[in-house]
């Protein structure tokens, strides 16, 4: 039988199976290094979009900030000017009250009795007269309080004055009289 030596083959197919294994764990190894690059290139993109999308977000909502500050500062001014007009309504509703408090304080002046001095500070007037006795001053107490202008009267003094009058100082209170509905004066006429 012939004697045929296979070891060179063999080495040499061993080389060529060692190479193929080299090369193919090379190509497995660049292969892997391309996929991690490329993930790592994605989420280096995703995060840079997020990243984008977070500033335009923030841009946007200091917009937004300005606008409702700007809308509050309008609220406010509106609240302001709207105070005013209150206020501006409120006096002109009041300055015809000021002359029929002005007409009644004469309607209510007994004979006999005359005014010194006025003052008003906010809703009380504080008056001061002289009177020729007690009874004056009682009945002007009475017609103050009688009164759809006036509240209740407070009399503080009564001093005798020169040639037996008596002097004397109170105070009472101004009040705004309601308004009586139509159907309450027709339902009162009838």
């Amino acid at each position: 039988m012939a004697k045929i030596n296979l070891r060179p083959w063999r080495e040499e197919k061993a080389k060529l199976r060692q190479k193929s294994f080299a090369a193919n764990v090379m190509g497995a190894g660049l292969f892997a290094v391309i996929i991690v690059l490329g993930i790592g290139y994605y989420f280096d993109a995703m995060k840079e979009r997020q990243i984008s999308r977070n500033n335009y977000l923030k841009a946007e909502t200091a917009k937004l900030d300005r606008k409702i500050a700007e809308i509050k500062e309008l609220k406010a001014k509106r609240e302001r000017l709207l105070e005013r007009l209150k206020a501006i309504q409120e006096l002109q509703g009041t300055r015809p009250l000021i002359v029929r408090n002005f007409d009644e304080l004469v309607r209510v002046l007994p004979d006999g009795l005359f005014y010194t001095s006025l003052s008003r500070k906010g809703k009380k007037v504080s008056l001061s007269g002289k009177a020729s006795d007690n009874l004056e001053v009682s009945s002007l107490m009475r017609n103050l309080d009688s009164s759809i202008w006036f509240g209740e009267p407070s009399l503080s003094t009564v001093n005798t004055a020169a040639a037996g009058q008596k002097a004397f100082k109170l105070s009472v209170g101004v009040t705004k009289p309601k308004l009586v509905d139509n159907k309450d004066k027709e339902g009162g006429q009838k």
